[in-house]
């Protein structure tokens, strides 16, 4: 793992266009996605055992009633950039790792049927922890605003 200065990453996080002009950040397309899940109601195809694909084959994988076919279907996701309904697009625009999508969205993290609901309350907590950052932020933070007070 490199080692990057959060306040870099900072610098380099894009943000996507949403309706009417406005940025809609990382955590707002990820609420986005949960609510449209939640609406969903219904069952979803978890991914297969996604852990053990090839790169490509990963990226590209896509399948009815799966969780991107529901990001996908939801206008405000599309305008805000989201290209399609495989894998990678979906990794792409909600800025999730391969070890994220694994956690989230592959079958044998589920036991028994995927929900709307039940993938909308696991994108919401993970929501949080991206909005909250990892511990090496947290701590960066801490340490910026120890350094702001006067002595």
């Amino acid at each position: 793992m490199k080692h990057q200065n959060p306040d870099d990453l900072i610098m380099k996080a894009t943000a996507l266009p949403m309706e009417g002009g406005a940025l809609m950040t990382r955590v707002q397309r990820l609420r986005l996605w949960a609510d449209a899940l939640e609406a969903h109601g219904g069952a979803l195809n978890a991914l297969r055992q996604i852990e053990y694909l090839p790169r490509a084959e990963r990226r590209a994988y896509r399948g009815p009633d799966t969780p991107m076919t529901v990001a996908y279907l939801m206008p405000d996701l599309k305008e805000a950039g989201l290209k399609g309904d495989t894998l990678g697009e979906a990794m792409d625009f909600f800025g999730m790792s391969n070890e994220d999508a694994h956690r989230l969205l592959c079958d044998c993290h589920y036991q028994g049927a995927m929900t709307g609901p039940g993938l909308a309350q696991r994108i919401r907590y993970y929501a949080r922890a991206v909005e909250r950052g990892n511990i090496f932020q947290r701590a960066a933070r801490v340490v910026r605003g120890w350094m702001a007070q006067p002595a």
